[in-house]
């Protein structure tokens, strides 16, 4: 039987997978969570997986291209990703997003997730 585990974020040192992207992640039996800290201009490039995703926008604005479609996430918004959609994201602001998986990401926990650690970075534009 699996025992029960308590994290607390402040105790989970920060993985710094490019200029403007870093995650902190805890891994259960069946799923994973995920807390993605990106700057204003990051881009996750295009990629699908076999795991749903639950994306939960706690601060900021992610614009999520999925099917060709573009939809602006929002603090307070989530968004579910069927497993195999591929999908991009953009930060608009400064943002923080929950991500949950199932089953849990083997290719973050293996560190075979390239396309995230070159992922593409945005200059902010200047107004």
């Amino acid at each position: 039987m699996a025992e029960s585990t308590y994290h607390r974020w402040a105790d989970i040192a920060p993985e710094h997978l490019n200029a403007l992207v870093t995650r902190q992640y805890v891994v259960g039996t069946n799923t994973m969570l995920a807390r993605i800290v990106l700057k204003k201009g990051a881009v996750v490039p295009m990629h699908q997986h076999m795991h749903e995703q639950i994306s939960h926008v706690v601060e900021g604005a992610l614009k999520f291209r999925i099917d060709g479609e573009e939809i602006a996430v929002r603090a307070g918004e989530i968004l579910c990703i069927p497993p195999h959609v591929p999908h991009e994201v953009t930060a608009l602001e400064d943002s923080v997003a929950l991500d949950i998986f199932n089953p849990p990401r083997q290719d973050w926990i293996d560190g075979d997730d390239a396309y995230l650690r070159s992922a593409t970075v945005s200059p902010p534009a200047k107004n």
